[in-house]
């Protein structure tokens, strides 16, 4: 498997060798099954190697965590034109990451479960992660939100909460449809994206018609900030 053992070869090709196959355990077997041991083999080097490079297992998993979600990020960011009008922004940056997740399951399950169960520092790597993709979804929504109020003259009320419990729902229920999606045999990622965007946008232009809402017989839930 993999390279042949001891050949040379410049160092950040061989970190990343052994990332690939850090990413490749870690997400399949779980951080605690996957061992130095297989990692080294997947990755066709010596197991003191492994060492000499990343040191630990801990650590080796630390920057497994950081270089997917950098990967991750500058995948949602990148398919993003900032010409295109707010819909087709929001809509480039969904498809951008159920793509990416896609093309990476194993990388997604190191961020998405691995991650997330075993505590810190791993816990807290994940979650850098997800804020700065929460705060760059808030920023496509506060500008369909502007968009809407600059083509209708209509104040889209959408409080700087509003737009922040938005880009919460909106990621969260990213990160589940494409867990969901990665098992589904045969589900494409423009589906999942396509799906997220139903099911959000319909929801969004309402709030930004400033059409909210409400229990039957009661009155629109009350701005509290």
């Amino acid at each position: 498997m993999g390279g042949v053992k001891g050949k040379r070869m410049p160092r950040e090709v061989r970190e990343r060798q052994m990332m690939d196959a850090a990413v490749r355990a870690f997400g399949r077997l779980g951080y605690q099954a996957a061992s130095m041991d297989e990692i080294a083999e997947l990755a066709g080097v010596s197991k003191p190697l492994v060492y000499l490079y990343l040191n630990s297992k801990e650590e080796l998993f630390t920057a497994c965590i950081r270089r997917e979600a950098q990967a991750l990020l500058a995948a949602v960011v990148g398919g993003v034109d900032a010409a295109e009008p707010a819909e087709e922004q929001l809509w480039a940056g969904l498809l951008a990451f159920f793509t990416h997740t896609a093309e990476h399951p194993d990388g997604w399950a190191v961020l998405s479960r691995q991650a997330r169960t075993h505590g810190e520092p791993f816990a807290g790597e994940a979650g850098r992660m997800r804020d700065e993709i929460v705060a760059y979804v808030g920023t496509l929504i506060g500008a369909a939100a502007q968009e809407t109020h600059r083509a209708t003259d209509r104040d889209p009320e959408l409080a700087e909460r509003d737009v922040a419990g938005l880009a919460q729902a909106l990621v969260g229920a990213a990160e589940s449809l494409a867990c969901w999606a990665n098992e589904t045999p045969g589900m494409t990622a423009w589906e999942a994206a396509a799906t997220l965007m139903n099911f959000a946008w319909a929801g969004l232009g309402n709030l930004m018609r400033s059409e909210r809402w409400s229990p039957r017989g009661l009155s629109p839930i009350p701005d509290l900030s």
